[in-house]
Order: C-alpha cells, then sequence, then structure tokens
C-alpha cells in the first residue's frame, strides 16, 4: 500500500545577509573598485576547476520533495536580471570528525556515495528563501538545497561551483521517500516598489 505524503506549507523568508548566515552569504551590489572584504562572498573553489556558466530552467515550481548538497565547494547562484526565485535550504550536516563516526557519538549518519558522513536534514529545520533584486546566493560547504525555483515556466540563471560537482559531489536526501514529506510555499509579489 502507498505511503500517504504530507504536505509542509513553507513562508518564503526575504533572503538578507543576517538571515542567511547559517547557510552562506547573500552578496549584493558594490561600488567598483571597492576593495576585497567580507560583504564579497568568501569562495572556496580549491578542490578542483571552477566552473562558471549560464543555465537556463524550466518548470521549477515552488514545491521540492529532494534536497542536495556539495561538500567540496561553496557554490554561487543568481539570476540573470535580478528576477524573484526562491531556494529551499537547510544547515550543513557534515559530520567533519571522522573519530565521531567511529566511535559512534552521532546518530542516524550516513555515508555519501563521495566518501564522506552526514545527518540527513531534519524536516522541522527546512525553510525557504526568496531572492529578489540584483544580489546572489553564495552557499557554505554542506548547506541543503532546494532550486532555484520559481513561478514563471522559465528562467535564466549563473551557477558557480566546480567543473564536476554534479558528478562527484552531488548528495542528495530524499525527503518524499525517507520522511513521507513534500515542501510547498505561495509566490510572494515584490511590494518593494509600492
Amino acid at each position: 500500500m502507498a505511503k500517504s505524503l504530507a504536505e509542509v506549507n513553507l513562508i518564503p523568508i526575504e533572503a538578507t545577509s543576517e538571515i542567511f548566515a547559517d547557510y552562506g552569504q547573500v552578496i549584493e551590489v558594490s561600488r567598483d573598485g571597492e576593495r576585497f572584504g567580507p560583504n564579497d562572498a568568501q569562495l572556496d573553489l580549491s578542490k578542483g576547476t571552477p566552473r562558471f556558466y549560464l543555465m537556463t530552467l524550466n518548470d521549477a515550481p515552488l514545491r521540492f520533495g529532494s534536497i542536495t548538497h556539495h561538500a567540496n565547494v561553496t557554490q554561487c547562484l543568481g539570476s540573470i536580471g535580478g528576477h524573484v526565485w526562491y531556494l529551499g535550504v537547510a544547515k550543513p550536516s557534515i559530520i567533519e570528525n571522522d573519530d565521531d563516526v567511529g566511535k559512534g557519538v552521532v546518530d542516524n549518519k550516513v555515508k555519501s556515495k563521495s566518501g564522506h558522513w552526514y545527518v540527513p536534514p531534519p524536516v522541522e529545520e527546512v525553510r525557504v528563501f526568496r531572492i529578489s533584486g540584483p544580489k546572489y546566493i553564495k552557499l557554505n560547504h554542506g548547506t541543503w538545497h532546494a532550486g532555484p525555483l520559481f513561478k514563471d515556466s522559465s528562467m535564466d540563471f549563473y551557477n558557480l561551483e566546480l567543473t564536476d560537482t554534479n558528478v562527484v559531489d552531488h548528495t542528495t536526501h530524499y525527503f518524499k521517500k525517507d520522511d513521507g514529506v513534500i515542501f510547498r510555499f505561495d509566490h510572494q509579489e515584490d511590494t518593494s516598489s509600492s
């Protein structure tokens, strides 16, 4: 018999530097010639060859049943044109200390296909952020993310990661299968100009 799915309704949170800090950075426009500082993306692309590319995504509805993380890179995402988009997230849960794994200190641990250990993200800790205007998101190592998600039928994005991120560093947790849950949320119109 098929297990029924629970639908979790999330309320989008506007992505600001302060609110998004547990997941990464919100990078906003700076003046030309401004020196590098803490408001710039603090990148780690040291474990491979960087790949910066433009991508067109189609039909990315405002719901998700799985979430992914990358352990070896700080990924950056942004919409071309500053259009409103959304990103489901959960805090990183990579187990950094191999001794904790061996000693059984960490419960509910899983070994990824790429070899690192992690704890699946708890359903109650999943959030969805709204990103609008001329800014982009830098995700910390291991930040769980679903998206980009958006209302329109198609949207263009830029993406900075490594050339092999989606081949060797792509760990996914399936809420739909493992927890019987899917997440959904509603689009929020831009009210900043009113």
